[in-house]
């Protein structure tokens, strides 16, 4: 998987110092950001030509302090071809020993005014996200109260129709039927729709619905993080289901454990309604508020003071 170097000249804002269209496609394979320090001393034993090249106020104060032919030979090792981009940050002045260098070896140069550290954060965030390995889930991801639920269950159980009826409610629909979820860090699952899905509801005997158009730009989010998944089941008698809460369940998506709540469904039962609360009640328990352990203190109070007053 790659991103394209001019995906992330939009999307950080970057300003072209030496460029082209041509350079603008050469594919970015790693978040990984270089800071060419050593590099710049002429040690490039362990230089990694691949990565995107940050050139921040250490590096550019050292480069100063050469002469110009050593700056234009250590920058002609550091701007190597499968070199993706390089950047200078802080607004610094570009030598013209390093456009030089850019045109030798056909390396993109942009600038940001950005300060490094920070540049850099946003420049990671960008790539790890773009770059993660996506895996695909059926169900739906809703946006209910700032909680990403995944709503899964078998076909036909009525996922989508809840997930309109939840839109509806206020809340916004994430993707319908495919999701494509990735491990934005070690514990944080993150989901958006397949982009051919993008604001697409299927309903079955209505057909394909473009939520956004009919409920509004609020009815809709591009992404969202994957906090809480319900498994909804059809409803048999004699089957058991968790009526007090402290089940525990859990789930696991591309290496991410999240929790999971199993909902029985059967005719008469408002499946939104029920979903809404249950988002609630895990924000609750995130919170502290935990009614399950309360009501489960209370229980044993009862049973203590019944049984001191039969004593």
């Amino acid at each position: 998987m790659a991103v394209l170097v001019k995906d992330l000249v939009e999307k950080i804002r970057l300003e072209p110092i030496y460029s082209s269209d041509a350079l603008l496609l050469k594919e970015i394979t790693t978040s990984d950001i270089s800071r060419p320090g050593l590099e710049m001393t002429g040690y490039f034993d362990y230089y990694s030509p691949e990565r995107i090249q940050l050139i921040g106020m250490k590096e550019w104060s050292y480069m100063q302090a050469m002469t110009s032919h050593n700056r234009y030979q250590v920058l002609l090792g550091i701007f190597q071809d499968s070199t993706p981009i390089v950047i200078v940050a802080r607004g610094l002045e570009v030598p013209e020993e390093m456009i030089r260098a850019a045109k030798a070896n056909h390396v993109p140069v942009y600038q940001s005014g950005t300060a490094t550290s920070r540049l850099s954060g946003e420049i990671s965030s960008f790539l790890d996200t773009q770059l993660a390995t996506r895996t695909s889930v059926h169900g739906v991801l809703m946006d209910i109260y700032g909680m990403g639920v995944l709503i899964q269950g078998d076909s036909g159980i009525g996922k989508s129709e809840t997930g309109l009826e939840l839109v509806k409610r206020g809340h916004r629909l994430v993707a319908d039927d495919r999701v494509d979820v990735f491990a934005k860090d070690d514990v944080t699952l993150w989901g958006e729709p397949a982009e051919i899905l993008r604001h697409l509801i299927e309903i079955r005997g209505v057909g394909i619905i473009d939520v956004m158009s009919l409920y509004g730009a609020s009815a809709v989010k591009g992404s969202s993080e994957v906090q809480l998944a319900v498994y909804l089941e059809n409803y048999e008698t004699g089957k058991v289901f968790d009526r007090l809460g402290n089940g525990g369940d859990v789930i696991e998506i591309a290496g991410i454990t999240i929790p999971q709540i199993r909902i029985p469904v059967k005719t008469g039962r408002n499946i939104s309604v029920v979903i809404e609360a249950a988002a609630m009640n895990y924000r609750s328990k995130l919170m502290g508020f935990d009614a399950t352990k309360t009501f489960e203190e209370r229980l044993s109070k009862l049973i203590e003071t019944n049984k001191e007053e039969n004593e």
